[in-house]
């Protein structure tokens, strides 16, 4: 990964190209990435670059985070980030990244926090079909069985079995997005397609790992 940035994901909209096609984008404030902190091999054991975006109020930030944005120089930022970047070693703390990072074209990978959708059952989580739905039936929605049918400590519901539960609200990547169109002014960049989380959200743009899949 040789570049990348991080940005609140504002909604989608649609733009039209020069043969009049209309491309649905996802609109993403980025820009203004500052430097917090450079991780070296020599002290860290890796090397890697922190970034923050997004304003935060002083009143608002803890005093051992306060302490690291002062040792920085920079005002407190809410979205923070460690990226192992392959030219880590030539950002400076306290230096500031913009859009024109990427480029219209570039394919990136977006990772943000998937919406949440609360508790949700097997068929609506999982995919999984209902039962049959007559009077007589007493399994419309229900899990069916759970585990092997043993009595004593053996019997019991092994780990990873797909059940209702807490859905959404994870860490989601998609990968393969082209980017339509950098508006440097505004710390705008426009990205082919749907991306992870809700309006406001905060994601990160990156160099795509897959770079023969454009």
């Amino acid at each position: 990964m040789s570049k990348a940035i991080l940005g609140r994901k504002l909604g989608m909209t649609q733009i039209f190209t020069e043969e009049g096609q209309v491309v649905p984008v996802t609109v993403i404030e980025a820009g203004n990435n500052v430097v917090l902190q450079n991780k070296t091999v020599e002290n860290d054991g890796y090397d890697a670059v922190q970034l923050g975006f997004g304003e935060m109020k002083e009143k608002n930030v803890t005093k051992p985070m306060k302490g690291h944005f002062d040792k920085a120089g920079v005002k407190p930022v809410r979205f923070i980030r460690e990226l192992r970047l392959a030219s880590a070693s030539e950002y400076k703390v306290g230096d500031t990244i913009g859009v024109d990072v990427f480029n219209a074209g570039d394919v990136v990978d977006v990772t943000g926090t998937s919406k949440g959708k609360g508790f949700a059952g097997t068929i609506k989580r999982h995919n999984f079909a209902c039962g049959p739905m007559g009077h007589g039936s007493k399994s419309h929605r229900e899990p069916g069985s759970t585990g092997a049918m043993i009595s004593g400590p053996g019997g019991r519901v092994l780990k990873g079995k797909k059940l209702p539960g807490h859905m959404g609200h994870e860490k989601v990547t998609v990968q393969c997005l082209t980017v339509a169109r950098v508006d440097a002014d505004k710390n705008l960049i426009l990205i082919k397609g749907a991306v992870p989380g809700p309006k406001k959200g905060f994601v990160v743009i990156k160099d795509t790992v897959k770079p023969n899949k454009k």
